[in-house]
């Protein structure tokens, strides 16, 4: 949520923001979709393809768990994050791009780094600003507007028209100690979005079992639409910001991409 919220910060907000989720793809696959692939590279190849890297060009790229990409891979990356640079795979045609990379990871990169799994090089090249999230039972607060995204991510990517959850399902969410993280709360709100089966309003019932035993707070009955505005977005972004660079407004400005003038007028229309 907040490379989003950096990214509709930026200059760059006009143009497309991209995701790869690198967690749970092989070696091979993070490359093809990193820097896209030419017609008859791999086995099952059979037109040439995008990758994400070009289809962020002028845009920004998030790279969720970065951790987890490959030695090879990582070669790459660093120089297309130097260079500007890079070919598709099985291709000889060096393609330009101007992307805003943001990476995230639950790993100590330093901890990989001394081990050699990752490159020191890419890991300084990344860690320029860095913003320590805390694991999501530390930030309930945060619950609502998560579940909000991914609702409206999982309706077009699945054809639902859910909008929104009663009260008994938000006090269980909250209630909840979120073992795996975001992570576990996207499956979760992807489960009871597929399986919807025409719901407006997802209820109690639609929880998985361990949810539904978590014991409610208030009313059942009460349908709560979770919601927050663009501009609470932008607010949390930057009170975040502030936090990682230790409220140095020059590493601000540059960690989201705006100009001074118009961090101290956000500044005082948020109240931080």
């Amino acid at each position: 949520m907040i490379a989003q919220a950096i990214h509709q910060l930026s200059p760059r907000r006009n143009e497309r923001f991209v995701k790869l989720h690198c967690a749970e793809l092989s070696a091979n696959i993070i490359e093809s979709e990193l820097f896209g692939h030419e017609k008859g590279s791999f086995t099952g190849a059979d037109q040439q393809r995008k990758g994400r890297f070009e289809l962020a060009d002028q845009g920004t790229l998030f790279v969720d768990e970065i951790s987890e990409i490959a030695p090879h891979v990582q070669t790459k990356l660093l120089r297309v994050l130097q260079d500007r640079q890079f070919e598709r795979v099985g291709g000889n045609e060096t393609v330009k791009v101007d992307v805003r990379v943001i990476a995230a990871t639950n790993r100590r990169l330093d901890v990989l780094t001394a081990r050699g799994e990752f490159r020191e090089d890419l890991h300084h090249r990344i860690r320029v600003i860095q913003i320590e999230v805390p694991p999501l039972r530390e930030r309930k607060e945060d619950i609502s507007l998560l579940v909000e995204t991914f609702i409206r991510e999982f309706n077009r990517e699945h054809g639902r028209k859910v909008t929104g959850i009663t009260r008994g399902v938000a006090d269980r969410l909250m209630h909840y100690d979120w073992p795996g993280n975001v992570r576990e709360l996207k499956n979760t709100i992807e489960e009871m979005v597929v399986f919807a089966q025409g719901k407006r309003v997802l209820e109690v019932t639609d929880l998985p079992i361990q949810l539904r035993q978590q014991r409610p707070a208030s009313g059942e009955d009460l349908n709560a639409t979770v919601g927050m505005s663009m501009q609470e977005l932008e607010r949390r972004a930057i009170e975040a910001t502030l936090r990682a660079t230790g409220h140095d407004k020059q590493k601000t400005a540059k960690m989201l991409g705006i100009g001074l003038r118009t961090l101290y007028r956000k500044q005082k229309e948020y109240g931080l």
